[in-house]
């Protein structure tokens, strides 16, 4: 009997199994090997911490400060070389008391007094608004003025004078007993000046914003006139103390 020769199974295709069932062909494909449904890896960038952009924000930020500063510097450095600036000083020309009536609760007091403004500057020039005057003696206040507005040239020196009276001003206990005290003294009254007003500065053809200055005035001494003669104050040992009440100018001035 002769042997029956059956055809081998159909080989698969495309990782297919054959008809009729079967082992899948090798060498197996890569959609055998890996499963197709399955995302693929993507690397993601490194994230920056939050540490990391601190730390880059305060460079920026110091290396900034830091430019601002070696301009300012460079800045008033050519300032000063073209100018020369230099503060105005002040100082008390003459006090003289005409008339000081204290009684238990009131005050009534006339005051003259000059006051020299110098501005030593070769290239700039002061612009004062109204200058405001208030004496005190040992601390309680005496007497309100002013002076006028006026321009302060270069290498100029200025004398301003004004009368201060003072009419029916109320005193509180402790401020009447204390002037009463010092009427008392043989050394007089300790006398100090104080002015407030603004200023503007020009450097050439620019003029800066208006600066408000303090100038206070001590080492006065005063004595009460006894008739009808004005008493001299001594001014031989007065200081004057400008402030210019901004810190930022005090290199400039």
């Amino acid at each position: 009997m002769a042997d029956r020769v059956y055809p081998s199974a159909k080989p698969a295709t495309n990782g297919t199994a054959a008809p009729g069932g079967g082992n899948p062909s090798f060498p197996a494909t890569k959609a055998q090997m890996y499963n197709t449904a399955r995302p693929l890896y993507r690397p993601q960038p490194p994230r920056r911490s939050r540490r990391s952009c601190c730390c880059s924000c305060c460079l920026w930020t110091t290396l900034l400060i830091l430019i601002l500063l070696v301009l300012a510097t460079v800045a008033g450095a050519v300032i000063w070389v073209l100018y020369r600036p230099h503060r105005p000083s002040f100082s008390v020309a003459a006090l003289q008391i005409s008339q000081f009536n204290l009684t238990s609760s009131q005050l009534n007091a006339k005051f003259n007094i000059s006051i020299t403004a110098r501005n030593p500057n070769k290239k700039l020039q002061f612009f004062y608004d109204p200058i405001s005057v208030s004496i005190s003696a040992d601390g309680v206040n005496v007497g309100s003025g002013s002076f006028p507005a006026f321009a302060h040239g270069t290498k100029n020196t200025t004398t301003l004078r004004t009368a201060i009276v003072s009419k029916g001003q109320s005193l509180d206990d402790s401020s009447a007993t204390l002037l009463k005290s010092d009427l008392k003294n043989k050394n007089g009254l300790p006398i100090k000046i104080q002015l407030d007003t603004k200023v503007k500065v020009k450097m050439g053809g620019v003029k800066t914003k208006k600066v408000p200055v303090r100038v206070k005035c001590s080492g006065v001494t005063a004595s009460v006139p006894t008739g009808k003669a004005a008493a001299a104050a001594s001014t031989a040992d007065a200081k004057c103390k400008v402030d210019l009440r901004i810190k930022i100018w005090k290199w400039t001035l």
